[in-house]
């Protein structure tokens, strides 16, 4: 069970903006919820709900001008729940990216993937596995190196835990232990932020990392 992306298959041509500087390799994995806007207990259902995190853009456009590619990976299982759908997923990261470069024109999100997998069904792709990591990382080093991936040459969980890709200078932000559990199991460091501040509030610790 691959992780999904937003208004695209997983493997598609992915088209990056541009970055302000040039691209060393780094990349901010950022949960959503309590990281970019405020989390709910009862799940973020419609864009109506959404509540952005004060300084969120400024904070991701800060990271793009200090040379961050931005993958986005958030569990929204009330996909496989069944209380909602893709659209409606959709829609609601339509309306967040908008609200980012409203408050900061650089503040792009490079990639955007999340895993719809109930928690019961064990995917590889729900945090705290690390799938949705994997995944942001094959993707955009094959857009920066202008390269196309296919089923072939996507690594699944064992072939990539046999890769050589460098995290040393990549970072995974998220509120939850879940996410430190995806951020450990990936071999990147990992930032828990307190959700009521979100990734605003680890902007020094992420660059001096």
């Amino acid at each position: 069970m691959r992780a999904h992306r937003h208004r695209a298959s997983l493997l598609d041509p992915l088209d990056l903006p541009k970055l302000p500087v040039a691209w060393v390799g780094r990349i901010a994995y950022l949960d959503r919820d309590g990281v970019i806007n405020i989390g709910k207990e009862t799940y973020v259902n419609d864009v109506s709900e959404v509540e952005m995190l004060r300084g969120a853009g400024q904070a991701i456009g800060q990271l793009r001008r200090s040379g961050f590619r931005i993958v986005i990976c958030t569990n929204q299982s009330p996909i496989g729940r069944g209380w909602w759908d893709h659209e409606t997923l959709a829609k609601i990261h339509d309306y967040i990216q908008d609200k980012l470069l409203e408050e900061d024109e650089d503040a792009y999100l490079d990639l955007i993937l999340y895993s719809p997998y109930a928690p019961w069904l064990g995917a590889h792709a729900r945090k705290g596995n690390p799938g949705m990591l994997e995944a942001g990382r094959q993707l955009i080093e094959a857009a920066e190196s202008g390269l196309l991936l296919d089923d072939e040459s996507f690594m699944d969980a064992d072939a990539y835990a046999s890769s050589d890709f460098d995290e040393t200078s990549s970072v995974m932000v998220g509120d939850r232990s879940v996410d430190m559990e995806a951020a450990d199991a990936f071999g990147v460091r990992g930032i828990q932020v307190d959700g009521a501040f979100g990734v605003a509030s680890a902007i020094d610790s992420i660059l001096m990392g």
